[in-house]
């Protein structure tokens, strides 16, 4: 009977106690560097959205404009969002993707001599116009050129 017992101890396999350990630790490094990584990754996709909620509100202005002022840019230096909303070019309510907070204030703002896009004010922050016209994964637009050059 003790030689079975005896030969079963010593075929037993398993993990050591530092072999455990040094698995926790390496898991544990990698968690440090992972962490910050992804939260920042999050945090600009957040950030993302958010302009691109400004994108759709800029081009409702845009349409409103074209439609309901007959185009004339240059006598309408500010749009307000109510007005985008009450005619219908927005949705009633909508929300900043980051916060998931309703957007109650706001207003794209066009140069009074061009009628060029100044910036869109959401519930008091400011996303500028380069901010907002960027178009993400365009070659020529990352370079500095524009179609047509």
């Amino acid at each position: 009977m003790n030689k079975r017992f005896g030969r079963l101890g010593r075929e037993e396999k398993g993990f050591t106690l530092i072999e455990l350990l040094a698995v926790i630790v390496i898991i544990g490094i990698i968690a440090v560097i992972a962490i910050p990584l992804v939260s920042n990754i999050l945090n600009k996709s957040r950030s993302d959205a958010d302009v691109a909620t400004a994108r759709q509100v800029y081009d409702a202005a845009r349409l409103y404009i074209t439609s309901e002022k007959n185009g004339d840019f240059k006598g309408n230096t500010s749009v307000d969002i109510t007005d985008l909303t009450s005619s219908g070019y927005l949705d009633k309510k909508i929300y900043l993707p980051s916060s998931k907070e309703e957007i109650k204030t706001g207003a794209v703002a066009f140069s009074s001599d061009k009628g060029q896009l100044e910036g869109v004010t959401l519930n008091g922050k400011l996303y500028s116009a380069d901010k907002v016209l960027q178009v993400k994964g365009d070659p020529e637009t990352a370079s500095g050129g524009g179609k047509g050059n």
